[in-house]
Formats: C-alpha cells, sequence, structure tokens
C-alpha cells in the first residue's frame, strides 16, 4: 500500500481543510513529519488508519470516538484518502457532523470506497479495507503504519497472536488443511458406511445362482418350442372357420339392410322431384322478389329522413330570424362604443395621475427623514476618526521599545541548541566513565590467570608443547610395557611337545622371565590423564583471556568512538559561541535574554490589541462611510423619483381627449377605480355580444341554405324509387306468365318449403351410390358361398380349443422372459457387487492415508511449523541490521517455545529476555523487526515498492545512535523502500531531506508545510 494524497478537515486540531501530497514525498523514499509536541503529527496517521478502517489507537466508539475526533470550532469532518494498492488506485472517504440542536451529538454519516477506472472513480459494492489491503486493522498498525507507543508490540506478542498475525500477513492459512482433512475424511467414512450397507443387499448375487438360472432357462425354451408347434396348427384351422363365419354374417347383414333401403327409395323419388322444381322457382323469382325488398326499404328510409329534415329546416329558419332582430337592437350601442372606449382610456390615465400624487407624499417624508440619517452618520465618523488617530500615535510610540521578531527566534534558538549540545556533552561525558570502568574491570580479571597480554599465546603454545612431548614418551612407554605383559602371558602357557602361538616350534629352549608390570602401567596410565587434564585446563584458560581480551578491545573501541563523539561536542560547543553574532545580548546570561523577550512580548501584545481596536474602528469607520454613501444615494433617488412623477402626471393629463382632470383631482382613487372598471366591463358586454350574434348570423344562412337542398333532393330520389317498384312488378308478371304459373301464391307456396338444394342433391346421391353398392356386394357374397355350409357347434369347439392354447403358449412365454429377464438382472447386480468391492477397496485404503494425514495436520500443527519456519528467517533478517545498530553488541534469537531472545555478547553470549532491553534498544530491535517484516511482506505480494510509517522512538536514541538509524533507513532507498517518520527531534529533520511540518495556529489550528 502506497499513499498518495490525504485530505483533512475538522479533525482533531486541524480546523482548516488541509492536503497531503505523498506523491513528492514517497519519491524521496525517506520522508519526515515534524512538529512540536502537540502540533498534529500522529493525527495524520490517525486520520489513514480511520479512513481505511474506522478505527483509531487512540479512542473507541465508548470513548464518543466522532464528538471527540471533530475540532471543537469545526461543525463537521471530512478524510480523503487515495492510495495505490497492486497498481490500483482507490479511494476511501469519511465525514461526520455535529447535530446543530446539542453539540456533543456528532455522529458518522457516511463512509465510501472508491477505485479510480479509466480515470473515473467508481463507488465500491463495499467499505472493507481489509478486502483490499489483505491485512486486519491489528497487523495494519504493526507491519505499515505503526501508531504511538506501538512500536514494541510485535516484539511482544504471545506465541499464538503472533502466529496468527503471521497466518494472516503470508496468508498460511493455506497451509491449514485439517479442516479439508476432516471434511474428506467425513465423507470417505460416509461413502464407506454407504458401500456397505449397499453390499449388504448383493449377499445373495453369486456365480453359481446364475449358472442355475441358465439351466432353467433352458428346459423353459424347449417346453415352449413343443407348444408353439402345437399352437400353430390348431391357429391354422380356427382362422379358416373364422372366416367362413364371417362371410355368412356379412351376407346375412346386407341382406337385412337392402330390404330397409328398397322400402325408402320411393320417399327418395318423390324429394328429387321435388328439389328440382324449388330449385327452378328460386333461381328465377327469388332476384325479383329481393329487388322489390331493397326498393320498398330505400323508400321508407328517404321518407323518414325527408320528415327530419323538414324538421331541422323550420327550426334553422326560426333561429336566424331571431338573430337578425338581436343585431338591430343592439347595433346603436356598437356605434357609440368608440367614444366610449376613449373615455375608458382617459380614466386609464386620471388612475395614474392618482397613484403618482400619493407616491410623490411618500418620497416626500422619507427624504426628510433620509437627510435627518445623514447628518447623525456624518458626526459618527468624526467621533471614530478622532479615536482612530489616537491609537496610531500610541502604537508609534510602543514600536521602538519592542525586539524584532526574528532577532528572538535567532537567540532562542542558539540558547536552545547550546543547551542540546551541552546536555549531549554531560551525557557523553558519562558515557565515558562507564567504558573505562568496564575496561578497568576487564584487566582485574586479567590480574587473576598472571600473565603477559602480549606474549600469553606463545607462553601457552611452549607449554602445551612441553605437555604434547612428556604425553608421547609417556604413551610409548606404556605401549612397550603393554607388549611386555603380553609375552609373559603367552611364555606362562608354552609348555614341550606344543606348537608356539607366535612362531610355531615345538620346542622352547629358553622361555624369558618376566615380573609383575600392573602398577608401573596403572602410574603411566595417570600421569598421561594429568597431561590431558592439564592440555584441556590450559586451553580453557587460552580461550577465557581470548573472551576478556575481546571485550576489552570492544570496549576500548567504543572508549575510542565515545571520545570522538566527546570531542565534536567540544567543537561544536566552540563552533556555536563563535556564532553569536547578538551584541545586544550576553552568550553566558540566558536569563537576561528570557526577560527581554518576555518584555518584548507583553509589548507586542499591547501593540497587537491596540491594532485589533485601530481594525475595529477602521472596519467601525468603513461601514458608516459606506451606510452613509447608501443613505445619499437613496435622497437622491428619492428627488429624481418625485421629479419623474411629475413629469408623468403632467404627460398624462396632456393626453386627456374627453375628460378633465380638474374633475377627479379631489376624488379618492378606488372610486374613480370603480367608475373605470364599470366602464371596461360595460363596453366589453357591447362589443362580445355583438360579435357573437354576427358570428351566429355568419353560421347559421349556410346551413339554412344547405337543409333546404337536402329536402329537395330527397323529393326527387322518392320519385325515382317509386317508378323503379312499378318497374320491378311488370317483370314479375312476365315472368309468371312465361313459366306457365297463373299467379303469385303458387310461386309463394313453393318457396315456402326453403329446401337447401345442395345439401339435400348430395343426400339423394348417396342413397344412390349405397344402394347399388350393396346390391353389388350381396350378389358377390352368394357366388362365394354357394358351396359352403357353416356348422356352428364345430366353430365353437375349434374356438375353445385355440383359447386354451393361447393360454398355455402365453404361460410357456412369460417362464421364458422372466428366466431371461432375472439371468439380466443377476449377472447386471453382479457387475455392480464387483464394482461396489473395488470401491470399497480404494476408500480403505484412502481412509488408512486420511489418519496419516489428521495426525500431521492436527491441532494446526503444520501452520505453526511454517509460522516458526517464517519467524525464523525473519529474526535471521532483522538480526542484519540489529547487530549493526547495537555495535555488535547484541543479536535476536528465537527460543523453543518460539519466543524472542536476546544474545548478549558482553555477557559471553548468553541470553535474556528482550523486556530486559532498554528504551533505546527496545526501538532498535523493533525498527529492524519492522523492516524485515517489510521486506518480507514486499516478497510475498510481490509489490515494486514498500511503504511504512514510524510515529516517534528516535528520542530514546543517543547522537550516534541517531546516525547509525539514519543511515540504516537511507539504505533502504536502494532497495525500493518508503519509511515516513513522525518525530520531533531536531538532527533528524536536518538530515531528512524532503519533510513536512506542522505549526500550531491558535487561531487557524495545525498547518501543514512543506520543507
Amino acid at each position: 500500500m502506497i499513499p498518495i494524497q490525504l485530505t483533512i478537515e475538522g479533525l482533531y486540531s486541524y480546523q482548516e481543510r488541509q492536503t497531503i501530497d505523498f506523491r513528492n514525498l514517497t519519491n524521496a523514499g525517506l520522508f519526515g513529519i515534524f512538529g512540536s509536541v502537540g502540533s498534529g503529527k500522529s493525527s495524520i496517521l490517525e486520520a489513514i488508519s480511520f479512513a481505511l478502517y474506522g478505527e483509531t489507537e487512540r479512542l473507541n466508539m465508548r470513548d464518543k470516538r466522532a464528538y471527540n475526533m471533530m475540532n471543537l470550532k469545526s461543525n463537521t469532518s471530512y478524510i480523503e484518502f487515495d492510495f495505490v494498492h497492486e497498481n490500483k488506485l482507490f479511494r476511501a472517504t469519511r465525514d461526520f457532523k455535529r447535530n446543530s440542536k446539542k453539540f456533543d451529538d456528532v455522529k458518522p454519516s457516511s463512509v465510501t470506497f472508491y477505485e479510480s477506472k479509466s480515470e473515473k472513480w467508481i463507488p465500491l459494492d463495499h467499505s472493507d479495507a481489509e478486502q483490499i489491503i489483505g491485512l486486519s486493522y491489528a497487523n495494519f498498525k504493526r507491519t505499515i503504519i505503526i501508531p504511538q507507543g506501538q512500536f514494541k508490540e510485535f516484539l511482544e506478542l504471545g506465541a499464538t497472536e503472533r502466529t496468527n498475525m503471521m497466518k494472516e500477513i503470508f496468508n498460511l492459512q493455506r497451509f491449514d488443511l485439517q479442516n479439508n482433512i476432516s471434511i474428506l475424511n467425513a465423507k470417505n467414512r460416509s461413502e464407506l458406511d454407504q458401500l456397505q450397507g449397499e453390499l449388504k443387499g448383493f449377499e445373495e448375487i453369486t456365480d453359481e445362482q446364475i449358472n442355475h438360472q441358465k439351466e432353467n432357462l433352458k428346459e423353459e425354451q424347449q417346453k415352449f418350442n413343443e407348444i408353439k408347434k402345437e399352437h400353430q396348427l390348431i391357429s391354422e384351422r380356427y382362422q379358416q372357420l373364422k372366416n367362413l363365419k364371417s362371410d355368412f354374417e356379412s351376407l346375412q347383414q346386407k341382406k337385412e339392410t337392402f330390404e330397409k333401403l328398397s322400402s325408402e327409395k320411393i320417399k327418395i323419388d318423390e324429394l328429387e322431384k321435388k328439389t328440382n322444381s324449388y330449385e327452378t322457382v328460386f333461381r328465377i323469382f327469388n332476384p325479383l322478389l329481393n329487388e322489390k325488398k331493397k326498393l320498398l326499404d330505400e323508400i321508407s328510409a328517404r321518407k323518414k329522413e325527408q320528415e327530419t329534415h323538414i324538421k331541422s329546416t323550420e327550426e334553422t329558419e326560426k333561429n336566424f330570424i331571431a338573430i337578425q332582430e338581436q343585431l338591430q337592437s343592439i347595433q346603436p350601442q356598437f356605434d357609440a362604443l368608440g367614444q366610449s372606449k376613449i373615455q375608458e382610456s382617459d380614466l386609464d390615465l386620471i388612475l395614474q395621475m392618482l397613484k403618482f400624487s400619493g407616491e410623490i407624499k411618500a418620497l416626500e417624508e422619507r427624504t426628510q427623514k433620509g437627510s435627518e440619517k445623514v447628518h447623525e452618520v456624518e458626526e459618527k465618523q468624526k467621533i471614530s476618526q478622532k479615536r482612530i488617530n489616537d491609537l496610531g500615535k500610541e502604537i508609534e510610540t510602543l514600536k521602538p521599545k519592542r525586539i524584532e521578531a526574528n532577532l528572538l527566534i535567532n537567540v532562542g534558538n542558539w540558547f536552545l541548541q547550546k543547551r542540546n549540545i551541552t546536555d549531549l556533552q554531560h551525557k557523553q561525558t558519562q558515557k565515558l566513565i562507564q567504558q573505562n570502568d568496564l575496561i578497568v574491570k576487564t584487566l582485574e580479571e586479567l590480574k587473576t590467570f598472571n600473565i603477559d597480554p602480549a606474549s600469553f599465546r606463545e607462553d601457552f603454545k611452549l607449554k602445551n608443547e612441553s605437555l604434547e612431548a612428556n604425553k608421547k614418551e609417556l604413551i610409548q612407554k606404556f605401549d612397550q610395557l603393554k607388549i611386555q605383559k603380553e609375552l609373559s602371558r603367552f611364555a606362562n602357557e608354552l609348555h614341550d611337545g606344543e606348537s608356539c602361538p607366535l612362531c610355531g616350534s615345538l620346542e622352547h629352549p629358553n622361555i624369558g622371565e618376566f615380573h609383575n608390570i600392573d602398577a608401573e602401567l596403572n602410574d603411566i596410565h595417570e600421569k598421561i590423564q594429568a597431561i590431558d587434564n592439564d592440555i584441556v585446563k590450559t586451553q580453557k584458560h587460552i580461550t577465557e583471556i581470548e573472551k576478556i581480551l575481546d571485550r576489552k578491545k570492544i570496549f576500548e573501541d567504543q572508549l575510542q568512538t565515545e571520545q570522538n563523539v566527546l570531542n565534536q561536542l567540544q567543537k561544536d560547543i566552540q563552533s556555536h559561541h563563535q556564532n553569536f553574532i547578538w551584541k545586544s545580548f550576553n552568550p553566558e546570561d540566558e536569563n537576561d535574554f528570557e526577560f527581554k523577550r518576555q518584555q518584548s512580548s507583553t509589548i507586542e501584545k499591547q501593540i497587537e490589541k491596540i491594532n485589533q481596536s485601530v481594525l475595529e474602528e477602521r472596519e467601525a469607520f468603513e461601514k458608516e462611510q459606506e451606510n452613509l454613501g447608501k443613505y445619499k444615494k437613496a435622497l437622491d433617488e428619492f428627488k429624481l423619483e418625485e421629479a419623474k412623477k411629475e413629469e408623468q402626471i403632467n404627460t398624462n393629463r396632456s393626453n386627456l381627449k374627453n375628460l378633465n382632470w380638474d374633475d377627479y383631482r379631489e376624488r379618492s382613487y378606488p372610486e374613480v377605480q370603480e367608475i373605470h372598471q364599470k366602464l371596461i366591463a360595460s363596453n366589453l358586454e357591447v362589443e362580445k355580444t355583438y360579435q357573437t350574434l354576427i358570428a351566429k348570423e355568419k353560421e347559421t344562412a349556410p346551413k339554412l341554405a344547405e337543409q333546404k337542398a337536402i329536402v329537395t333532393q330527397l323529393n326527387i330520389r322518392i320519385s325515382e324509387l317509386e317508378k323503379e317498384i312499378t318497374s320491378n312488378e311488370n317483370s314479375f308478371q312476365s315472368a309468371l306468365m312465361q313459366h306457365g304459373f297463373v299467379a303469385f301464391i303458387d310461386v309463394q307456396n313453393i318457396l315456402a318449403d326453403e329446401i337447401l338444394v345442395d345439401e339435400t342433391k348430395n343426400q339423394i346421391q348417396q342413397f344412390r351410390i349405397q344402394f347399388e353398392t350393396l346390391k353389388n356386394g350381396i350378389q358377390e357374397l352368394e357366388e362365394k358361398l354357394k358351396d359352403f355350409s357353416f356348422d356352428k357347434e364345430q366353430f365353437n369347439s375349434v374356438e375353445e380349443q385355440f383359447k386354451t392354447f393361447e393360454t398355455i403358449l402365453k404361460q410357456a412365454n412369460d417362464s421364458v422372459v422372466k428366466a431371461i429377464s432375472e439371468i439380466e438382472r443377476l449377472e447386471k447386480e453382479f457387475k455392480k457387487k464387483e464394482a461396489l468391492l473395488k470401491n470399497l477397496g480404494e476408500l480403505q485404503k484412502r481412509s488408512d492415508n486420511l489418519k496419516v494425514m489428521t495426525n500431521l495436520f492436527k491441532a494446526a500443527g503444520f501452520v505453526q511449523y511454517v509460522s516458526s519456519i517464517y519467524l525464523r528467517q525473519l529474526c535471521d533478517h532483522a538480526n542484519v541490521r540489529f547487530h549493526r545498530m547495537t555495535r555488535n553488541q547484541l543479536s535476536l534469537q528465537l527460543n523453543e517455545n518460539n519466543d524472542f531472545e536476546i544474545i548478549d555478547y558482553l555477557n559471553e553470549g548468553r541470553t535474556r529476555s528482550v523486556k530486559t532491553l532498554s528504551g533505546g534498544q527496545a526501538f532498535q530491535v523493533s525498527l529492524s523487526l519492522a523492516l524485515a517484516l517489510a521486506e518480507s511482506v514486499q516478497a510475498t505480494s510481490k509489490a515494486d515498492k514498500n511503504f511504512f510509517f514510524i510515529d516517534e522512538g528516535f528520542g530514546t536514541q543517543d547522537l550516534e545512535s541517531v546516525n547509525i538509524v539514519f543511515e540504516t533507513l537511507m539504505s533502504l532507498q536502494k532497495e525500493n523502500r518508503i519509511v515516513g517518520i513522525i518525530s520531533h527531534v531536531e538532527e533528524l529533520k536536518e538530515k531528512i531531506p524532503v519533510s513536512l511540518s506542522i505549526v500550531k495556529d491558535e487561531e487557524r489550528g495545525s498547518l501543514i508545510e512543506i520543507l
């Protein structure tokens, strides 16, 4: 995670909106945030943490966090934090507002996370920073932003908490496979139980049972074939008799049907004749009848329409005459409308004149009051100007007595730096005394060995060589005595006639005699052991002396280093005194400087107070001046407006045509207005009535003419229709005579039957076809059966025999099918059983493997093992820097419980608890761990750069330690590391090239400046 930009407003001491652009700072690799105590340095880190996680180190929800975080002079707080993670740009915003009715009621109102896509901020569907960064708040403040007072937290964490932290940061939960193994184990057990349950249903499925069913199938198939042959013979005989029976029954049925059709044939012939007659009459007379009906219907409709139009025409004509009479009545009023409208216009002008007269009176009153107010303001200005002049003279009197602020700041900084250097000189002197004491103590330890430090190695070497030579002689003598002892044993065992075990001879003429040498062997052996002890003792002394000399060398090097630092401090003091260039102050009398600074501060406050009074008086003067201008401008506007209204009255008076202004001057405005409104209403009524009547006249005249034309056209059409009816009747009489009908009633009787001609003809045709077909069928069957007879008893006997064999054949076939199905079922089930047995073996084998894996991953043991490896690597990386920071005196290691311990090389490399470290040493080891952790996180996330913030801790370091820490931090630039430091240590501020300065203003709150 790399910070890009932070905007804060109304948070803690930040009253005004402040924006930090981290890009220039992070490009430098190492940057600082400096300021005095309480200026708001740590609030920057809290703003970042709160923007991401909604959590802060100093406050929780029970502390009324929102109220206590908000600046007491602000009513809103806002945080906006832009950052890059894994090459993606994100933004987190949070704000909260104060309840306007209840000062201490402050609640967060919104939190939103965004991602930049195509240069647009797209809101995310969550506000969980852990999903983006991959760290919880607890681990975020251990690895990226380390709050004030929390730098040692990782060092002092318990084993369980540290393991959990390592799991989250390095994603070690991927090695926690216990749940996966448990799930697999449960699934495997379930499958085993299921398989065993399924196999219980296959206990009777065997090869023997399948072979038995196959033998049974052969027997059933043989029975089936024999029955099938007999069934086929019976079936052929039965089919012949069945066909003969069917033919005789069909012949009898057809004869009965033919008799019925023969009786219906006379009716069909009569229907055919009647249908042909209806068809002829319908074709000739129906069109004429339809035409006559159509003409009669139209005549009736036209006559009704004629009656309606005659009534409408009479009513329209009556309305037209009434409209003309009304127009004649209103015409005189309309002719006089022009003069009435002129009078209406004059009354409108008179109303305006009455209104202007009233406004002129009001303006005269306001002008009088305005003149009085202008005089009052001018008097106030004179008094205010006199007070401003008096205060200015008082300031000029105080200015020569004050000292310049820059001079006071420079001299104050000189005295502050002098105190710091003096304190460092005192501390360095104490360190020199301590180092000398350590060297003296080391020399006292050497005196116990009574050696010359310059030649002790050569002396011990000569002593060891002498001891080795004596030991060698004793070993040779010891070996000779052992040989002599063995020869003595052989000699005692030699007898004449027995072969010698050494040379094989049977004769032994000169057997040697030997005395007992066991005591001598024991004595030599004890001397050799004594020499070995002396050699070990000498080597141990050499080791102890070398350790003491190494410590002495380290103490002497440290003494020289501390002496160099002291010499440099003395030079700094001399140089600092030479830089004192202010003659009005004594470099040896800081109290005099403080008295003069206090005196100058008092004068400055008096001047500032007077300036504030001058400023207030000037603001009041300018405000009165502005008011005076407004009043004068208003008076001028009143006079100008009064003149305009007088001029308008004169203009309106000259525009009057019929009425006289003097007749209305003394009347009230409402009275004249009522006359004017009545005249307007009367004029509008006359004009509107006249226009309405004209419009009605224009609308009614063409409508009346149109209605009269329609009545005439209807009379003509009715005459034409009556002529067409006469022609139709003549045609009808001609058709009656042509086709031999006496009167219309004969045609009417035929058409009254309403025969469906097509349907009836189709019915007659179908009857004729059925009659002929049936007749031919009877003839064919009689010809076919003339040589045959049918015996019903014989047929019934054969049919019964056929049904019996049908049942027997079906039973035999069912037995065969059942046997085949059973064999197929058994073979299929046997294959299933084999597959289940195979799966059972695999699951049992898998169960054994899962038991082994369960023991391996039980209780997160494997995760703890992996965590310990990561932790030891982290410890090794941290020691590279920690060893150097402590001048090779201390290093860090893990004990068997995975807890941190310190190796103290000044005390023979013995271990001790990290809790015994001083504040400065604890800061050094914590910084080394933080850097190592940052490297590991970077390697895990594969990020190009890595960033973390340190809040305080440098104040616990001496000057040389600060230099070592600074060199360590500067070297991180080459490793693509970005480190931010928050501190008030001036030495660091001078060394860091890019930094922010936090200054707290009493009125504006904390302000941020880039140095």
